[in-house]
């Protein structure tokens, strides 16, 4: 038989009450009676209900995320990140793959009401405006990435505008000027800030934005990667690098150019996004934008949290970045 509150209290000699407080952190107990419940708790083996802590505290102990695809390495990772940082705060965390699909994301925003979960964390590709009406009242929300949706929500998201710019930067740094970029795709947000931040930079540089140097990719995936790579090569104007919007479609990239005896990066640059753990290790390793992903998890997570108890105007939040340079630029480094 599981121990209970009352068998701890009888072998620590103390009340009921004294070991519920101990149990749930409260200061007001004397250093002596601490010890002996401390003690009685490791001696009976005694385990809190969880479910009835949190009742008693008036939450869940549930959030929700919700992300379009476990498969690509920056969701997966980023789950990893949101989950360590909720178990700091006792919350467990509820996935919904939604594939990028309006109806799936509409559904799963429908599902989540108040008594289900504390508060969700959403990185939608389709949603639109109108679709956060369905929220149930009461429910936290913080929305990542950058998104064109104007609802008073937290979120949370690096400047990919800066960011693109800043890979583009590098490839200008490195002499290149026949710069393409995979990855433009009208149903992603991001994806029309990172192209925009392409064009900057080439307008700062003096060059023109050149329409069969820009693949779009619907998926974000190896094969797009690697067949946009096939389209751009067989250009009678190759690229002389090339901008990824995410570093799956990069390592697609360098596959096609090694198939093709393209040599990377003396032929051409590529760039990646996401500094996924497979960006370090294809060969040769990819250079790629560094978004901060541990503090986008943690910032999330803790803003959901001062929202069960706090009553604040709604916070935009921007994550830092850096750029990882690697071996697909500036070739084996002594």
């Amino acid at each position: 038989m599981a121990a209970t509150l009352k068998d701890v209290a009888a072998l620590a000699g103390v009340s009921i009450k004294t070991v519920s407080n101990v149990v749930n952190g409260y200061d007001f107990v004397k250093p002596e009676n601490r010890r002996r419940v401390l003690a009685a708790l490791e001696a009976t083996g005694y385990r809190p209900h969880r479910g009835a802590r949190n009742l008693r505290r008036g939450r869940t102990g549930f959030i929700a995320l919700m992300l379009p695809e476990l498969s690509i390495p920056y969701f997966a990772e980023l789950s990893g990140l949101v989950i360590t940082a909720a178990q700091r705060l006792d919350w467990d965390v509820l996935i919904e793959q939604t594939q990028g699909a309006r109806d799936q994301e509409r559904a799963a925003l429908a599902s989540m009401g108040p008594y289900m979960i504390d508060g969700a964390i959403v990185s939608p590709q389709a949603l639109e405006q109108a679709d956060f009406a369905e929220l149930s009242p009461g429910v936290p929300l913080v929305m990542l990435g950058e998104h064109d949706i104007e609802v008073a929500i937290d979120h949370v998201a690096i400047d990919n505008v800066r960011a693109a710019r800043t890979a583009v930067g590098h490839l200008l740094e490195i002499g290149r000027r026949r710069i393409a970029a995979i990855g433009d795709n009208p149903r992603r947000g991001t994806a029309a800030l990172r192209r925009t931040g392409y064009r900057e930079a080439l307008a700062a540089a003096g060059l023109p934005e050149r329409g069969e140097l820009i693949v779009t990719a619907l998926e974000y995936h190896r094969h797009e990667g690697a067949q946009a790579m096939r389209q751009l090569l067989a250009l009678p104007q190759p690229p002389d690098a090339v901008f990824c919007f995410n570093d799956l479609l990069a390592i697609g990239a360098i596959r096609t150019c090694a198939e093709h005896g393209v040599r990377v990066p003396e032929d051409v640059a590529i760039v990646g996004f996401d500094n996924t753990e497979e960006s370090a290790f294809s060969v040769p390793s990819l250079t790629t934008i560094t978004p901060d992903k541990a503090a986008i998890a943690s910032t999330a997570v803790d803003l959901l949290h001062r929202r069960g108890t706090e009553t604040f105007a709604a916070q935009d939040i921007e994550i830092p970045f850096t750029l990882e340079i690697r071996e697909s630029t500036v070739g084996r480094m002594a």
